[in-house]
């Protein structure tokens, strides 16, 4: 298995200055930041699987029966969650056995024994959230990694990921949070949280200098699906993913495969929520110009890599390939 190497892991603090009278005071910290060794031939392959923890139920275990053998088939290099990771509520504890319940024990196969890259989503944050994100859990299984944000580079410097923390934007897990207890230590006060937040992501993502740029975060920015599009963060997060020519924003949150090409972004938004319980037809209009594909069932999706070249597989539950995607650019040499 490849282990990823910390990097900087000391350097939290990029920049500061002091705030006299008149003058503004900005502090910039830096995320965590790892890195994930590519193929000796220059290329990168991985999966993408969203909103699964289900200790089985609702197809679980047959999607990560089909992870198993196109991870097998592309000799992938490691696996990407976009969050939602244990189903309803989180983990109560770093010794909760719905851990082993339901990743341990469901993704078995000899190709998925490689690094997983976690990010939080909403379900997570109604349990223990500093439980997911403790070593405890990384010593009882070496695969598993989870951060609120990070940074990953991959390749190197075929790929660079930030991965965001998303649910703290929105507003309604606040303001109305109905029958559910959110696990909001570290994140109070909430607008200091996404102010740091913000500009860790922006100075992480203004300085990447790798070939292409992805995004990886819980919430959806543009969706089709149950949840539609995350208002707060199409107003503070699209606007850097437009000024730094993101390239692939990935997300979970709607349980669905999907892929939109916006028409007032350069950035394809993909939807990777299938993991799981899946809601049929429950899908709303969308310009068809801009839906390249929806699939209101269980899945995942593939993306092999190399410095020019993209390809991204969504596959259903039964492991047919249901859309492509592919896109292509040219290497830039420093003058």
């Amino acid at each position: 298995m490849v282990v990823p190497t910390k990097k900087a892991m000391n350097q939290r603090l990029v920049s500061w200055t002091l705030v006299v009278g008149l003058f503004v005071i900005s502090c910039v910290a830096e995320l965590e930041r790892f890195e994930h060794a590519g193929k000796p031939d220059g290329s990168l392959s991985f999966l993408v699987v969203g909103d699964w923890g289900r200790r089985g139920h609702y197809n679980q275990s047959q999607v990560a029966f089909q992870m198993g053998k196109i991870g097998e088939q592309l000799d992938i290099d490691f696996i990407i969650s976009t969050g939602d990771n244990f189903y309803d509520n989180g983990l109560t504890a770093v010794d909760d056995p719905l851990f082993h319940q339901s990743f341990t024990d469901i993704y078995t196969a000899p190709s998925l024994q490689k690094q997983w890259y976690n990010v939080l989503g909403n379900h997570d944050y109604r349990g223990n959230a500093e439980a997911q994100l403790s070593p405890i859990l990384t010593k009882m299984d070496s695969r598993w990694l989870c951060l609120r944000s990070f940074v990953l580079n991959a390749g190197p410097e075929i790929a660079e990921f930030f991965f965001v923390d998303t649910t703290p934007f929105v507003t309604k897990y606040f303001s109305d949070p109905e029958d559910h207890v959110y696990d909001w230590k570290t994140i109070l006060p909430r607008e200091k949280y996404l102010n740091n937040l913000l500009m860790e992501v922006e100075s992480a993502i203004g300085e990447s200098r790798a070939k292409w740029k992805i995004v990886v975060g819980h919430h959806a920015i543009k969706s089709a699906g149950h949840h539609g599009n995350t208002k707060e963060l199409n107003i503070h997060l699209l606007p850097l993913l437009q000024t730094y020519d993101v390239d692939l924003y990935i997300n979970g949150h709607d349980h669905c495969l999907q892929h939109i090409s916006s028409s007032d972004s350069g950035t394809q938004f993909m939807t990777s929520g299938g993991g799981s319980k899946a809601w049929r037809g429950d899908v709303s209009w969308w310009n068809p110009q801009e839906l390249k594909f929806y699939h209101d069932g269980q899945g995942f999706m593939s993306v092999e890599m190399t410095p020019t070249e993209v390809s991204i597989k969504f596959y259903d539950v039964f492991g047919n390939v249901l859309h492509n995607w592919s896109s292509s650019k040219q290497l830039s040499f420093a003058i």
